[in-house]
């Protein structure tokens, strides 16, 4: 079976929760690592998700030790959507 790895940076502004985690994460820029497998026997080439890992800490923390944590795809998108609907520091809320 082939298979396929990709990177992604993810920022958030603001410290977010995940369902795994009793303690919020902070706000930085983390790595999301994705692993899919190809679907054969289909006339185009597909792929599967088949794991979703995102690395802590953010990628600015220096610090010898990092761990992947397995996370669901949908829990990583709904935290990117709270995140992006909580306003900036130091900007008006609307009503």
């Amino acid at each position: 079976m082939t298979e396929r790895t990709t990177e992604t940076e993810i920022t958030f502004l603001h410290p977010f929760n995940l369902n795994s985690l009793v303690e919020p994460l902070e706000a930085g820029t983390y790595r999301l690592v994705v692993d899919e497998e190809l679907i054969e026997g289909l006339s185009f080439t597909s792929y599967r998700r088949v794991g979703t890992h995102l690395e802590v800490p953010a990628i600015a923390v220096k610090i010898a030790k990092r761990q992947f944590l397995q996370v669901s795809a949908v829990e990583i998108d709904e935290a990117l959507a709270r995140d992006a609907e909580i306003p900036k520091s130091g900007a008006a809320a609307t009503p």
